[in-house]
């Protein structure tokens, strides 16, 4: 009788115990890989995630006054808004002044007032200054006293939002909004409007950037994926020198290049197609040469790969058939690359959002993009809670766009693949 029909011979590995086998050495695998990947994992979370979301966090917390003055923020807290508080919490502000004064923290807190309304600053300080050395009889009467603001409901309100945390203050700033002293929501008029022009601007600025690198990458792609291995292979060298360029250094080249008595001015002037310098510089034309020069490798690397893979098979076949050269190249060879082209431009678009360089040196004072923005409010205002909020933005406007482009690329490819 077989073997097979007498059951399992004694001591030999089962199918059960084969499939144990297998599963342990795919976790051991798969522990082997995590190991081996875990010091870059450390990496980015250290230097690249962890201070993202760190900023980001920035755009809710609201510590400056709750931090330096908390006796003063609980009452705040408990306070209903209506009028001006009761006479501890005019004490408490007196105590809170002369504690952030003594510990060096007044001025901290002072500046995130500052924000709220331009003359806060001064109110805080001069306060602090003249704050008396002995407790009076009425701590209300005596700062009022010394300005008469402290009477003023709308004072102790802007407090009392400075003091709760987290805020939704600097997201509504960074869109040019504010909470009125009613409560409701208001955004300022357009005309006074900077963050909202600010977005726009740059969505605009880096949706030309990107038409424009399209229509000067497709045929560069379509060339080198065409052309023989050998002239290819040199001409990708022009494709990949500017990555070995700093960023710096090419921006900084086309500001020699295109200011009034640069070359491009000087070569248009003795050809005789101008008759005085163009203005190449300090506006939204210099940004966007300058932007598109350095952007335009990444559509083409992105249509290029895509295009290596399509097989020249098809337009033979297409026009064999009879249509028209031009006729097989838009409905047979175009609808293939799609996914390379929607690569690139969301590539190129999401770079160009988030480009300062470039902006700051060639563009002109209406060409201000967001990062500039952001750039100012920590190294000058050093506001990092409304610079946390339109970097919050940017993300937001980073991953709306990743949808739409993922959903067109995939239509697209359900419907010529």
């Amino acid at each position: 009788m077989p073997a097979s029909a007498q059951g399992p011979v004694p001591g030999s590995p089962t199918r059960a115990d084969g499939r144990a086998s297998f599963q342990k050495t795919r976790r051991r695998a798969s522990m082997q890989a995590l190991l081996l990947a875990l010091p870059l994992l450390v990496f980015l979370l250290s230097t690249f995630i962890a201070p993202i979301m760190l900023l980001l966090a920035r755009s809710v917390q609201n510590r400056e006054v709750p931090d330096s003055m908390p006796a003063l923020a609980r009452a705040l807290d408990a306070w209903d808004g209506g009028g001006v508080p009761d006479e501890h919490t005019f004490a408490l502000l007196a105590a809170g002044l002369k504690e952030a004064q003594q510990s060096g923290q007044l001025g901290t807190v002072a500046r995130r007032l500052n924000f709220a309304q331009p003359e806060f600053r001064s109110l805080l300080m001069r306060t602090a200054r003249q704050l008396p050395a002995d407790a009076p009889p009425a701590w209300k009467t005596a700062l009022a006293g010394l300005d008469d603001r402290w009477n003023s409901p709308e004072t102790w309100r802007l407090l009392k939002r400075a003091a709760a945390s987290p805020t939704p203050d600097y997201l509504l700033a960074a869109v040019d909004a504010q909470v009125t002293p009613q409560g409701a929501v208001g955004f300022v008029p357009d005309n006074a409007s900077v963050y909202r022009q600010a977005f726009a601007r740059t969505i605009s600025i880096s949706a030309a950037v990107t038409l424009l690198c399209l229509v000067l990458g497709y045929p560069v792609a379509w060339l080198l994926a065409n052309l023989p291995a050998k002239s290819g292979n040199r001409l990708m060298l022009l494709v990949i020198v500017p990555f070995w360029t700093s960023l710096l250094v090419r921006t900084t080249a086309w500001y020699v290049l295109l200011q009034p008595g640069g070359v491009i001015n000087s070569l248009l002037m003795g050809l005789g197609l101008a008759t005085h310098p163009l203005p190449l510089i300090f506006n939204r034309a210099g940004v966007l040469i300058g932007m598109t020069h350095v952007l335009l490798p990444y559509m083409i690397l992105a249509i290029y790969s895509v295009m290596k893979s399509v097989s020249p098979v098809y337009m033979r076949a297409a026009q064999s058939l009879g249509a028209h050269p031009f006729t097989a190249f838009v409905r047979i060879y175009v609808p293939q690359t799609l996914p390379g082209v929607g690569a690139g431009c969301f590539l190129v678009f999401v770079l160009a959002l988030g480009y300062y360089i470039t902006p700051a040196l060639l563009g002109g004072a209406g060409d201000e993009m967001i990062s500039q923005l952001i750039a100012m409010q920590t190294n000058t205002q050093l506001n990092w809670g409304l610079a946390g909020a339109l970097s919050a933005y940017l993300v937001i406007f980073t991953a709306i766009f990743y949808f739409l482009f993922n959903r067109i690329v995939g239509i697209d490819r359900l419907r010529f693949g």
